[in-house]
């Protein structure tokens, strides 16, 4: 009797055991806090764990763009957040990813445009973009996408951040921190508007937003296809008297090429079809419906293809 109960617990077990290894685990690298990337990576976590598509699901805060790029082409992330300037480049193997090679990546869907901020107080005097000479300017984070974007913006003006200015590489709550305390005079950010981080400064300090110079948009947009020009409404931010031209980014969801099509297609459809949950994180995954999310730069995952093909889109 007793070898039959052993013989039946060790046979539970074995069904158990193999139904807990069936789970896909599922690392998605987000971002630094401050950002939208690190609180939505934790909510999309939460989301792909609780569906019914055997997935578990942790997110783990990275350096953004740059460094999610890598991190899942070398199989140590399995979707990655970045900016559409950083994943051009990643996927062509140029500029920041010269020393990478063209690396293996794929889109499992556009998530929501962000406009580049670039911030300073009243303090500084600084009223225009050209007035950055000579001041002491964060460029973003190393690694970050908010600062090869920052570096594009520079390069189209003519502006060289070795030589005409002070250029700082800090991370979204150095640079906040830093700007409300005086040790940098003004600061390029890349988020959806608005941003907590200059929430955060503008708390404490009267914050400016600088545009960026009409032909200087058209420049940058005219090199890089994957930006367009945004303008940031005044009312977005409190003590802003007029609106702000700059340019936008795209954000994006991207996974390794060669994923499985039905986990693809499971990640796709189960992250859009619950947007609401992400609208506590941030009112930009409005944007997370099929017609926007189905508009990228780079080739799709056959599982995105195959989501959005049921929606009556087409995309490569």
């Amino acid at each position: 009797m007793k070898k039959k109960v052993l013989a039946l617990a060790l046979c539970c077990a074995m069904a158990l055991g193999g139904t807990a290894s069936a789970r896909t685990f599922i690392t998605i690298g987000s971002g630094g806090v401050g950002g939208t990337y690190y609180p939505l990576g934790g909510s999309m976590a939460e989301v792909l764990t609780k569906a019914d598509i055997d997935v578990k699901a942790t997110s783990r805060s990275t350096a953004a763009s740059r460094e999610n790029c890598r991190l899942v082409a070398s199989g140590r992330a399995h979707i990655g957040m970045t900016m559409g300037s950083t994943l051009y480049q990643a996927y062509k193997g140029t500029d920041a990813f010269e020393a990478d090679g063209a690396l293996p990546l794929e889109i499992l869907f556009n998530m929501y445009p962000a406009p580049q901020h670039l911030v300073t107080t009243t303090r500084t005097g600084i009223t225009s973009f050209e007035e950055l000479k000579g001041k002491k300017v964060s460029l973003g984070a190393p690694g970050s996408g908010n600062q090869v974007l920052a570096r594009m913006i520079l390069e189209a003006a003519g502006m060289d951040p070795d030589k005409d200015f002070s250029a700082q590489q800090l991370t979204q709550p150095e640079a906040a921190m830093a700007l409300k305390d005086g040790n940098v005079d003004a600061v390029f950010w890349n988020f959806a508007a608005p941003g907590s981080a200059v929430m955060e400064v503008s708390a404490v300090r009267d914050v400016v937003l600088i545009p960026l110079p009409e032909d200087l948009v058209k420049k940058v947009v005219e090199k890089n296809s994957f930006l367009f020009p945004y303008t940031i409404k005044k009312e977005v931010y409190s003590g802003q008297t007029k609106d702000v031209l700059t340019v936008a980014d795209g954000n994006y969801l991207v996974v390794k090429k060669g994923m499985d099509e039905t986990l693809g297609y499971n990640l796709t459809k189960t992250l859009i079809d619950n947007r609401e949950a992400f609208m506590k994180v941030t009112q930009q995954a409005v944007h997370f419906a099929p017609e926007s999310s189905s508009v990228g730069i780079i080739p799709f995952t056959p599982g995105a293809v195959k989501y959005f093909k049921e929606q009556g889109i087409e995309v490569e």
